[in-house]
């Protein structure tokens, strides 16, 4: 199992996913008998996210206090920039809206993207869940990996991309590292859009968070229409990636990249390409509350939080549905949230120039 280490991280999401085990809430008199809770994402209904929130949506309905009806609302558009405009204009307070970012989210607002007009430190986080992603190919193309990508730098790829400064900003800086030769196609509003491409033969190259990869994208490897290459991996306690438990054999990036010819996972693009691993998949979904939700509101998502975690049948139908990753409730999430919206000045200065360099996308 390939390790590589870095000291700055890992200690605190595995400390923060600790925590969320032993977390108890207070105790609440909040009650949302006969009210309806919008779970809003702001993505389209064929992606991770969309599994996601359609996963915690039902157990919320059952675990909050009155046993309110969740429902999932969807607002995509502008790389998932336009619904959290939307949300950071809400002021409902009673508990009956709830908002679920992605790295999607984090990184435009880590790069100072100007349709950026939302403030993460101004929301309440209740949740943040883990992820990964699986990067995969057609079978022709899949039939020529043997373990690194050099008899695959001369090939022309498509990627289906909601923008490149979403959460496909890991994989486009992945292909790049690699030496891949990546025509990303912008524009589409999720990335279960992009696998839709892949299955309609208009794109050679996806990747699916690993929600949605085991959902949607496992059948068409059953039948041998997709062929997986490489995972991003996960951290370990001490911080090093290693192979994500969902997909252990899967080799991660950092394994490819050690193969492949002109990839090295050391210096400043692997650095900076770790730091958005990190915020966009170590701590990657979140659910907020408003800002004006009150103290009561909070604690009553934590408490059915706690209680959802505390199933019997949570670790079976998470790991079905979600895959291997922590669940972060209480002072672990909000851990998880400072970490996913905070990157150092020089991953953002690389990946700022990367992005101008390669597609003329400036912060203007």
């Amino acid at each position: 199992m390939n390790k590589i280490k870095t000291p700055r991280a890992g200690a605190a999401f595995f400390a923060a996913s600790a925590a969320a085990l032993t977390f108890a809430a207070p105790a609440v008199a909040q009650d949302l008998s006969g009210k309806t809770v919008e779970f809003v994402i702001p993505f389209s209904e064929s992606g991770g996210s969309a599994k996601w929130a359609n996963f915690f949506a039902p157990l919320l309905s059952e675990a909050l206090p009155g046993k309110p009806t969740a429902i999932v609302g969807y607002r995509p558009g502008g790389g998932s920039t336009t619904g959290a405009n939307w949300f950071q204009e809400q002021t409902t307070d009673d508990g009956t809206l709830i908002f679920g970012t992605s790295g999607s989210t984090q990184f435009p607002y880590l790069l100072g993207d100007p349709r950026v007009r939302y403030e993460y430190r101004d929301w309440q986080p209740v949740l943040a869940s883990g992820t990964g992603g699986v990067v995969y190919l057609p079978a022709d193309l899949g039939a020529r990996f043997d373990g690194d990508l050099d008899d695959l730098q001369g090939e022309f790829f498509i990627f289906g991309s909601q923008g490149a400064t979403t959460l496909d900003l890991v994989p486009l800086l992945a292909f790049k590292m690699l030496g891949l030769q990546v025509e990303p196609v912008f524009g589409i509003e999720g990335r279960g859009d992009g696998r839709l491409m892949f299955e309609r033969g208009e794109a050679n190259i996806d990747y699916q968070t690993s929600s949605a990869y085991l959902s949607n994208v496992v059948p068409l490897v059953e039948q041998n229409l997709a062929v997986p290459v490489m995972s991003w991996g996960i951290l370990d306690a001490a911080g090093n990636i290693v192979r994500d438990p969902t997909f252990p054999d899967i080799p991660t990036f950092a394994e490819i990249c050690d193969a492949t010819a002109g990839c090295e996972t050391s210096g400043v693009a692997w650095d900076a390409w770790r730091a958005f691993f990190v915020s966009g998949f170590a701590a990657q979904k979140l659910v907020y509350l408003p800002g004006a939700a009150s103290p009561e509101v909070v604690a009553a998502y934590e408490q059915a939080l706690v209680d959802i975690l505390a199933r019997p049948d949570f670790a079976e139908i998470s790991t079905a549905e979600l895959g291997v990753y922590p669940q972060m409730i209480g002072d672990a999430a909000r851990v998880a949230h400072e970490a996913a919206i905070t990157v150092s000045d020089e991953a953002r200065t690389f990946v700022l120039d990367w992005l101008a360099a390669d597609y003329g996308v400036t912060m203007q």
